[in-house]
Formats: C-alpha cells, structure tokens, sequence
C-alpha cells in the first residue's frame, strides 16, 4: 500500500525518527531523512537503501524556517512530492518554569511547534493539488497532561496536539489525513539524559512508534484516528 510514496521524517539522525524511516523503507516507501547531524542522516539513508529504496540525507536545523524551505525543496527535487511527512524532530530541557531561560523556552517551541507548523504549509500545496496525503505529528504524553520541569516542553506539545486537530479538519475535504502519536517513556538518548527515573527494562523501543507509524498510514480509507497515546505497559494510564 506504500509501494514509492515518499516520506519526509524530521529527526531522523536517531531514535523515533531513524526507527520510523525504516519501518517506512520495509513497507515500500522512499525516504528523506532530515535532521542536523550529518553523519546521523547519512547512516540512516544508508539503512535505508540497503532495503532497496530510495533515500535523500538532508541536513536541516528545524528551527530555522529558512532551512525548513531549503531542506523541502531538496526533499521534493531529490525524491519528488511528499506523500507522507512525519514531523518528529524534538528538543527537550527539563527546568522548572521560574529557572527556565527564555532562550530554552523560545527553542523548544521552534523545534516542536513551530517547525511541526511550518513543514505543514510546506507540503499541503502539493498534497491538495494531488488530492491527498498523510501527516503524522509526534506529540507527546506532555500533549496530554502535565509533568513538573516540562512547563516548555507541555506547552509546545499541547500546541502540537491542538494543531494537529484542527488541521485534520481543515484538510479532511481535501483526502489529507493528520494524526498525533503522543508517545510515553520511549528508549532514546533525548529522553535518557532527561529522565534517569525510569527503569530501562520498562522503556518502549522506538521500533515500536516506527511500526505505529506506518500502521496510521496504511488505514483503510473511510477511517481515521485522530490521536494515539502509546505509553511503557509500566506507567499508570492518562485521564483527562
């Protein structure tokens, strides 16, 4: 079902973003490979064509709107229009609110929310004129509730998730389908340097958001999900 579509992953150096660009590879698809370390990207796109597709290494600091219309226009020429973007590029520093520099607050909006905003408006022109599309956004469990240390981290995601939904909307006379994965506890180094709280037998492998990922792209056509919370089978369920 994703035979040649072509997926854009942002921060696919490492961790979720590699593991969803070659879950994407095994289903059929090509892949743009977007983050800042180079050496990251390369290897991932290596991976990438080892599986026999195609695959574009794209250097891209998602917090430059700038490079944000470089490294799509690279993805297009190199790939050609994107079927399916995966906006997962991340940046988390925990600090209480009181100690948290403005400079950290303003990065951590531009990485999650603004660049997430703005890779929207970059594919939809092609994928309404083609008559369809998929964008799956990684949120967060910080897009659900609330986490002490996290109050820049919460606000860019709960603006993830609330973005997401509304653009569902408005895409959804055009065949386009927006979806949020909000995912809890997940093995990466991000995570890891920030929360050595968590036993690591209990963290989920990013493999697992890789598999969700494709699974969200290959619904049938008459349904939708707006939103998934994939949480470690350890942690305590979200309410509200």
């Amino acid at each position: 079902m994703l035979e040649d579509q072509v997926v854009l992953v942002t921060g696919a150096g490492r961790g979720i973003g590699r593991a969803i660009a070659l879950a994407f590879a095994d289903a059929g698809s090509h892949v743009a490979a977007l983050a800042r370390s180079v050496e990251e990207i390369e290897e991932t796109a290596t991976l990438v064509r080892a599986k026999g597709r195609k695959a574009a290494a794209i250097r891209c600091d998602v917090a430059s709107p700038e490079e944000i219309t470089r490294a799509h226009r690279e993805a297009v020429e190199a790939l050609g229009p994107i079927d399916i973007l995966v906006n997962n590029a991340g940046f988390l520093a925990i600090t209480p609110i009181l100690e948290t520099s403005l400079e950290d607050f303003e990065q951590t909006l531009a990485v999650n929310l603004r660049a997430t905003f703005l890779f929207c408006q970059a594919v939809l022109p092609s994928m309404i004129e083609r008559g369809g599309g998929t964008i799956l956004n990684i949120a967060s469990t910080s897009s659900k509730r609330w986490y002490v240390g996290q109050g820049a981290y919460c606000a860019a995601k709960h603006g993830v998730l609330g973005l997401t939904k509304v653009l569902a909307e408005e895409m959804r006379p055009h065949n386009i389908r927006v979806s949020a994965i909000c995912p809890g506890g997940v093995n990466t180094r991000m995570v890891q340097e920030e929360r050595d709280d968590i036993l690591p037998e209990e963290w989920m492998d990013p493999e697992d958001i890789g598999r969700l990922a494709v699974f969200l792209a290959t619904l049938p056509p008459k349904a939708a999900i707006d939103e998934v919370v994939i949480r470690r089978f350890a942690s305590s369920p979200l309410h509200g």
